[in-house]
């Protein structure tokens, strides 16, 4: 008798299973022990693994990181008001994922893909996990081809090329953050994709990013990813991977992608106060061991690719702050050591009204010139040199009562050098037009003008550049080498830009 039942109770399992494949599965369901700010620790996950997704009611998401024998350490991706002790979890069976694609172009999304702006649903191709190995060493190729930003004292004396990791770094409202806008708004017009990162900046500040990007045109081509300050510190601690996941689906298309981190320095705090909720070790500044592994395995995924793994290239634009001009302080000596070369924003010079304010002397790119147009090299280092003898004698002049003409000739020479390299905010400038105005520089022709006419000669230069140098301008845009006459023929152009007797309506030589 016993024997039937079994029978008929294993037919009838059977006979659900065939019917209902995807109702009968097994699930792990923990629950929450203790719960802080962000945080949350739960037993009862023993298959969970590392990264992956857990969820709690209400639909938030948890990201498993601790796993301790009797205990899953989760950063929670939201606020997180009704988690308690006692409230239940579910394994997702996911790793964090983020959407890619076309679609994500113009809008304004956080790390997991919900909008943040008012354009209704998210179309993507895919969904990618937030976490990749970087590219191996073989994978690579040199960084050759420039990034243009569109400011002169960066693409001529700072040189960033495709592929390569730059740090923006600087006290607070220096005008980092302007820089890389700068950058991304130079994209126009090509085919570099830009993605702008926010980490725990203010949402005015975004909003304010994003509208510059619409009101210039570049918008179409640029997503933005944004934790806000308010938002929950997992979500601030996930955005910069999940944004790097975008850009890649990009790069392994063979397209360029331009990637701005602003800032790690909030995205390091974010992680240090998680590590110390999760009782994780402090150690110096009270930061994890790990600090700097998060930060590296960040940006090793920016990179060029070779041509037979497609050819793109992934270039990021950390932004890092100091206190008090500390630039040996622990996290920009650590990013500092991952990049690929720094431009500092002094703000000495932004309190004297010099912007953007790039220190040239404490600015370097360690791919220099290899990634920079044949036409800047022309005049890049006649211009360096110039205005570095100039900084050390500007300094020493304010005690000395008499100098000889050489040493005023030099001193007056820097003082429009730094006048020429000035520029507004949000106006980047093509590079035939930057090249022009510097050899104009080196060659003398602002020598004899006021301070307060520089601003206009240069813009005079730059407009008959465009009016009567056409050809000119398209072989510098397109990297071709410029022989001798050339270069007269744009000094001639620029001496009678100056002297007012360009004629009227004339096209190119």
């Amino acid at each position: 008798m016993l024997e039937g039942i079994a029978d008929d109770t294993r037919e009838a399992v059977e006979r659900v299973l065939r019917e209902h494949p995807a109702r009968l599965c097994a699930e792990e369901v923990g629950t929450v022990t203790r719960v802080a700010s962000g945080i949350a620790e739960v037993s009862g996950l023993p298959g969970v693994v590392s990264e992956e997704l857990v969820a709690f009611p209400d639909g938030l998401l948890g990201l498993a990181v601790n796993l301790d024998l009797e205990r899953v350490g989760v950063i929670l991706l939201g606020r997180g008001e009704n988690v308690t002790t006692g409230t239940e979890v579910r394994r997702t069976g996911r790793v964090a994922d983020t959407p890619v694609g076309e679609g994500l172009l113009g809008r304004v999304v956080d790390a997991t893909g919900r909008p943040r702006d008012n354009g209704g649903g998210l179309r993507f191709a895919e969904r990618r996990p937030v976490e990749r190995d970087a590219p191996a060493i073989m994978d690579r190729a040199p960084v050759a081809v420039p990034l243009q930003t569109g400011i002169k004292s960066v693409d001529a004396l700072t040189p960033i090329g495709r592929g390569q990791r730059e740090l923006i770094v600087g006290d607070r409202q220096t005008g980092k953050t302007s820089v890389a806008v700068d950058a991304i708004l130079s994209q126009r017009g090509t085919d570099v994709v830009s993605i702008y990162c926010a980490v725990g900046q203010r949402g005015t500040a975004v909003a304010r990013v994003v509208d510059t990007l619409r009101a210039k045109g570049a918008m179409d081509t640029t997503i933005v990813v944004v934790a806000a300050g308010e938002d929950a510190p997992g979500l601030q601690f996930l955005t910069p991977y999940a944004a790097t996941a975008m850009a890649e689906y990009f790069m392994d298309q063979g397209r360029d992608v331009l990637l701005v981190y602003d800032d790690l320095t909030r995205h390091a705090r974010v992680y240090r106060e998680l590590s110390l909720l999760l009782r994780r070790p402090p150690g110096r500044e009270a930061y994890p061991g790990d600090i700097f592994y998060i930060h590296s395995r960040l940006l090793e995924r920016a990179t060029h690719l070779r041509e037979d793994k497609g050819g793109g290239s992934l270039t990021a634009l950390p932004v890092v702050e100091t206190q008090a001009q500390d630039i040996s302080a622990y996290i920009p000596t650590n990013l500092i050591s991952i990049t690929d070369g720094q431009i500092y924003l002094s703000p000495d010079l932004y309190q004297k009204g010099v912007l953007p304010a790039v220190d040239v002397g404490r600015s370097v790119s360690r791919v220099g010139s290899k990634a920079q147009l044949p036409a800047y090299r022309e005049v890049a280092g006649e211009l360096r040199l110039a205005y570095s003898q100039f900084e050390e004698l500007e300094t020493f002049a304010r005690f000395a009562t008499r100098l000889d003409a050489d040493t005023r000739a030099t001193i007056e020479r820097g003082r429009r050098v730094r006048e020429a390299l000035k520029q507004p905010e949000a106006e980047p400038i093509p590079a035939p037009e930057q090249v022009a105005v510097l050899k104009a520089v080196n060659a003398g022709l602002f020598d004899d003008l006021a301070l307060d006419q520089v601003a206009a000669a240069a813009d005079g230069v730059r407009q008959a550049v465009r009016e009567r140098l056409p050809e000119w301008s398209r072989r510098v845009a397109a990297g071709e080498a410029l022989a001798e006459a050339d270069w007269e023929a744009a000094v001639e152009v620029a001496r009678a830009a100056l002297s007012g007797e360009l004629p009227q309506g004339e096209g190119g030589p």
